[in-house]
C-alpha cells in the first residue's frame, strides 16, 4: 500500500502543479459554487434588470443617444451595486444611420415587400433605384449568370444552413453583385425561421468595386420573387434607402470590478456587448450577455466572495457594425494583457446554458473541465474545445485564453437582428442559470492558487 501511495504522489509531482490543482478544484470550491448557484437562481432579478435596460432605452445602435443613455444608466447602477472602478473607457465608434427605406414590387404586381437595409450600406438616390431583379441561389449561380446581372438588382435567395455559411451572402453579397455590374443587392434574410420578419446585420464593401445599396428581404418575400422568376415572370422593384455613414462618434466600453484580494493586477474579464442593431430591443443580442455577467459580479459582491484576482465585467460597445469596442479594449489594456488570466464572452442569447467553449492550452482546458463539474447540477458543465467571441477576439489573438458561454441555440436565429429580438423571447429561469454559470466559472478561475497555464508560444 505504501508503494502505491508513493507512486501516486510521485505521479502527481511529475504531472506538475496544474494536475494537482485540478484534482482538488471540485472539493475546494463546491461550497462557494453552491452558494453562487442558490443566490443566482433564487429570484428573477437578472431578468428584471434586463427588462429595465431594454424597455427603458430600446435598441442601441452605435452612435445613437439611446446607447449613450444606456451606458450612463449602467454606470450609475453599477455604482449602486457597490462595484469597484466603475467607469466608461472612451472609444470612437462607427456611426451609421438607417433613415427611411422601402422595397416596392412593381411587376408582376404592385406590393410593398418586407425589408431591412443592411448595416453600413450606402443609400440610394432620393428617387430610389428602379430595376429588374435577377434571383440566384448562390455565388456559383451568380457567376454562371454574370452576363444577365448588369444593370439589375441581384437577389440571393440562399436557404438557411448555418450562420457562417448563409451569412456570407449578407457579408460579401454586395461585393460579388457589384463585380458583375449589378446596381443593388437584396438577400434572403439570414434566419432559421421567419414570420415575414426581415433580419439586418453588417455587410462589407471592397474598394475595387462600386458600392451598391444592400438590403434584406423577409424569407417569404425572397422565396416569392424566386417563384415568380421561375415562372418566367419579369420581377421589377423600386429600392429606396436613406442610409448614410457619419464620421465616427464617441462612445464607451462600460465596466466595473471586484478587485482581487491577493493579485489585483491579474484579471478575469467577462461580459457581452451593450450596443445592438436599430431594430427590436437587442434583448437577446446582446443586452442579456452584458446583464448576466454584471449580475454574476453583483451576486459575488452580495455573498462577500472576493477572489484572489480581479474580476472585471465589461459591456463592449460597437460590436455589431464596427468591432471598435473590442479593439479599443485591447489597445487600452495592451500592457496588462499578460496578466489577463481569462476572457469570457456571452453573445449567443441567454437561453438555457449547457457549458462553455474554451480556447487555450491543454493544461488550462483540463482545469476548466474540472470547474465545469461544479456546474453539472444545473446542466451547464459541458466544456468543449473552441470558444470565444467577437469582442474578446482581439485580446485572444495576443494570447489571452478565451471562453464563450454555450446555450440552447434552437431559437436564436429566429429573432437575431430583427424586430422580434425583445425581452419576452427570454425565460427568467434560463437567464438566472446563465448568471450562475458565468459567476461560478469566473469566480473559481479568478480564485485558483495559480493562473491558467498559457500556450507555450505565449509566455506569461
Amino acid at each position: 500500500m505504501k508503494t502505491v501511495l508513493c507512486l501516486a504522489f510521485l505521479s502527481m509531482i511529475a504531472s506538475g502543479p496544474a494536475a494537482a490543482q485540478q484534482s482538488r478544484i471540485e472539493q475546494q470550491y463546491a461550497e462557494a459554487a453552491d452558494r453562487i448557484i442558490r443566490a443566482a437562481t433564487a429570484d428573477d432579478r437578472a431578468y428584471k434588470r434586463l427588462g429595465d435596460l431594454v424597455d427603458t432605452f430600446g435598441h442601441r445602435l452605435s452612435g445613437s443617444k439611446a446607447l449613450e443613455d444606456a451606458i450612463d444608466w449602467m454606470i450609475v447602477e453599477m455604482k449602486k451595486d457597490g462595484l469597484q472602478n466603475v467607469r466608461g473607457e472612451p472609444v470612437m465608434v462607427t456611426h451609421w444611420v438607417r433613415g427611411r427605406e422601402s422595397v416596392e414590387l412593381l411587376s408582376p404586381r404592385i406590393d410593398t415587400l418586407s425589408m431591412l437595409g443592411l448595416g453600413n450600406s450606402v443609400g440610394t438616390p432620393p428617387a430610389g433605384i428602379e430595376a429588374e431583379v435577377l434571383v440566384v441561389s448562390n455565388f456559383d449561380e451568380l457567376k454562371r449568370r454574370a452576363a444577365e446581372a448588369r444593370g439589375k438588382i441581384v437577389l440571393f435567395d440562399a436557404p438557411w444552413t448555418t450562420y457562417g455559411e448563409t451569412g456570407a451572402y449578407r457579408r460579401t453579397g454586395a461585393i460579388e453583385a457589384a463585380r458583375v455590374g449589378a446596381v443593388g443587392l437584396l438577400i434572403r434574410s439570414v434566419a432559421s425561421y421567419s414570420m415575414r420578419s426581415p433580419h439586418t446585420g453588417v455587410m462589407n464593401y471592397d474598394s475595387a468595386v462600386t458600392k451598391i445599396p444592400a438590403a434584406a428581404l423577409s424569407v417569404e418575400d425572397a422565396m416569392m420573387l424566386h417563384r415568380m422568376q421561375d415562372r418566367g415572370q419579369k420581377v421589377r422593384v423600386r429600392l429606396k434607402m436613406e442610409a448614410r455613414m457619419h464620421p465616427d462618434a464617441p462612445s464607451r466600453n462600460v465596466m466595473g470590478e471586484i478587485v482581487g484580494r491577493e493579485r489585483p493586477d491579474e484579471v478575469v474579464v467577462f461580459g457581452g456587448h451593450i450596443d445592438s442593431w436599430d431594430v427590436g430591443q437587442g434583448a437577446m443580442d446582446d443586452a442579456g450577455g452584458v446583464v448576466v455577467a454584471w449580475e454574476a459580479l453583483r451576486v459575488m459582491k452580495e455573498l462577500g466572495l472576493r477572489p484572489r484576482r480581479t474580476i472585471r465585467v465589461v459591456g463592449w460597445t460597437n460590436e455589431e457594425n464596427g468591432g471598435k469596442g473590442g479593439n479599443g479594449y485591447r489597445d487600452a489594456h495592451r500592457n496588462e494583457l499578460e496578466k489577463h488570466v481569462l476572457a469570457i464572452e456571452s453573445d449567443g442569447g441567454v437561453f438555457k446554458p449547457s457549458g462553455f467553449g474554451f480556447t487555450g492550452s491543454d493544461q488550462a482546458f483540463a482545469i476548466v473541465q474540472q470547474v465545469g463539474k461544479l456546474l453539472e447540477r444545473i446542466g451547464a458543465g459541458q466544456i468543449t474545445r473552441g470558444g470565444g467571441g467577437a469582442d474578446i477576439a482581439p485580446i485572444m489573438q495576443l494570447g489571452v485564453p478565451g471562453m464563450g458561454l454555450n446555450v440552447d441555440g434552437t431559437r436564436y436565429f429566429w429573432f437575431h437582428h430583427s424586430e422580434a429580438d425583445t425581452l419576452d423571447k427570454l425565460d427568467p429561469r434560463e437567464v438566472a442559470l446563465c448568471v450562475a454559470a458565468m459567476a461560478v466559472m469566473a469566480y473559481v478561475i479568478a480564485d485558483l492558487p495559480e493562473p491558467l497555464p498559457r500556450q507555450a508560444s505565449t509566455p506569461r
